[in-house]
Formats: structure tokens, C-alpha cells, sequence
């Protein structure tokens, strides 16, 4: 297995879509903080109420949009709420094991690597470390912002911090490992990318909780990857709180032992 992290990391550096992938989530991470220091500064303000965009009505709502905001809800807000992270890293993930299936390279790891599980395995090992490098360089770069913005909201503590890039890590490695197993049984890009934006963006989860709510028996759906990531808790209160690791190392290790018994039972 380590000679096929190796040559995955190694393809990973290599690989343009990585880089492209990280743009697009700086981009809407700018984005983001350009339009709420618009809504929530005075100087952003003035400059909405000039161009005709706010109005005097809307200035009262506006004035209270970064009440009870520090650096992690703006990096919530700016990158995990609504799904934009995981769809994003979803399609790298599609890309980066679809193109094994896309060259035929596949044939050639596997008349070498005998045990599908490694292949699995390496997969999942290079999306948690990738997604590690995402996470923490977007809390980075929205640390940054912030002080470019000049210091627009306070900054939270270092222990909260932690806590939830450990949690949010697990939860979209067993995401991307979700993915992983969609392209292993599909070999299809188009399914790949189809299951990142419904699954990754909440489409399907956030409507058949609509439906299920109707009939009072959506509680369960809190323990899916989609709702842990939306819900979970930005700093540790109480025990309740670590909820969200069981549900992140119950369907990754699910997940990734489905896709393994999918290779397995291929033909290559």
C-alpha cells in the first residue's frame, strides 16, 4: 500500500486540477467575505446605499449581520455551509479515480498490486491528507482575509478551532470516501460528478429531509454525513457534541469496505 500513496501523492502534486480545485475555493471564500463586509461594515455599507443596492429600510437588518460572529462562523459561512467544500472536493476526487479508469491505467496498478484493498486504501489515505492541506489552508487564508478586511470580526479561540477541523476533517474524508466508492462501481465521471453536487451540496439529503420532516421522522437523518457537517457544534460543550466523530469514523470505515468488496468482485 505505501508504494501506491507514494505514486499517488506523487500524481497528486503533479495534478492541475488540484491546484484549480484550491482556486475555486479561494475564490468563493473572497467572494463571500467581499459581499458580508458590503452587508455588515459601515464602509460597506455606505458604498451599498451609493450604488442604490441597500436600501434605508434594509440598513437596520444589515447593521446586525455579523452579531455573534468570529473568524470559525465566517469560515463556516464562507466554505463548509451550504455544501461548496465538499462539492468541490467531491469532483477532485472523481477526477483523480476516474482518470486511473479513463487511461486504462487501472490494469497495469492492478496486474501489479494483486490486493484491491490497497488501491482502496491509498485512495482514502490521499484524499484525507489533501483534504487536510484544503481545510487547514482555507482556515489560513480566511485568518487572513480577516486582517486584510481589518479585523472585521473577533477571532476565535485555538481549542475551537481544533475541535472542529477535527470533526469537519473526518466527516469529508468519509465524504470523499463516499466518492471513492461511487467511482470504483460506476467508473463514470458524469456519475461521480452528478453524486458530488446532489450528495456534497445537500440537494438530495436537504429535500428528503423536507419530506421526511412532514411525516415527524427526520431525526435520524442528523447522523448523515451532509447534516453532522451543517450541525455539528463549533466548540465542545458536552459529550453530546463528539457525536459527530462516531458518525464520521462509522461511514468512513463503511464506506471504504464497500468500495474495497466492489473492486474486489470487478472485472479489471
Amino acid at each position: 500500500m505505501l508504494n501506491l500513496l507514494r505514486m499517488d501523492l506523487y500524481r497528486m502534486r503533479r495534478s492541475k486540477s488540484v491546484y484549480v480545485c484550491l482556486a475555486c475555493l479561494l475564490a468563493m471564500a473572497i467572494l463571500c467575505y467581499g459581499m458580508i463586509w458590503l452587508m455588515g461594515t459601515p464602509q460597506g455599507q455606505q458604498i451599498m446605499m451609493r450604488t442604490g443596492v441597500l436600501v434605508e429600510e434594509d440598513l437596520e437588518e444589515a447593521q446586525t449581520i455579523l452579531e455573534n460572529v468570529d473568524t470559525l462562523v465566517m469560515f463556516r459561512q464562507t466554505c463548509m455551509d451550504g455544501g461548496m467544500y465538499s462539492v468541490v472536493f467531491g469532483i477532485w476526487i472523481m477526477l483523480f479515480v476516474c482518470m486511473d479508469y479513463q487511461s486504462g491505467f487501472i490494469k497495469n496498478i492492478m496486474a501489479t498490486h494483486k490486493n484491491r484493498w490497497n488501491y482502496v486504501g491509498s485512495k482514502v489515505m490521499t484524499a484525507g491528507l489533501l483534504n487536510l492541506v484544503y481545510l487547514v489552508f482555507q482556515l489560513g487564508f480566511i485568518l487572513l482575509l480577516n486582517r486584510l478586511f481589518g479585523n472585521m470580526v473577533p477571532y476565535a479561540g485555538v481549542k475551537s478551532l481544533l475541535f472542529y477541523l477535527s470533526w469537519v476533517w473526518l466527516l469529508t474524508t468519509a465524504f470523499a470516501a463516499m466518492m471513492i466508492l461511487i467511482c470504483v462501481w460506476t467508473r463514470s465521471v458524469a456519475a461521480g460528478a452528478l453524486v458530488a453536487v446532489l450528495m456534497g451540496g445537500g440537494l438530495v439529503p436537504m429535500a428528503l429531509y423536507g419530506i421526511l420532516n412532514n411525516f415527524h421522522a427526520a431525526g435520524w437523518m442528523k447522523y448523515t454525513v451532509y447534516m453532522s457537517i451543517q450541525q455539528g457544534a463549533g466548540s465542545y460543550t458536552s459529550p453530546a457534541d463528539l457525536y459527530v466523530y462516531a458518525v464520521g469514523g462509522v461511514f468512513l470505515v463503511l464506506y471504504t469496505a464497500v468500495a474495497g468488496l466492489v473492486l474486489r468482485r470487478q472485472d479489471i
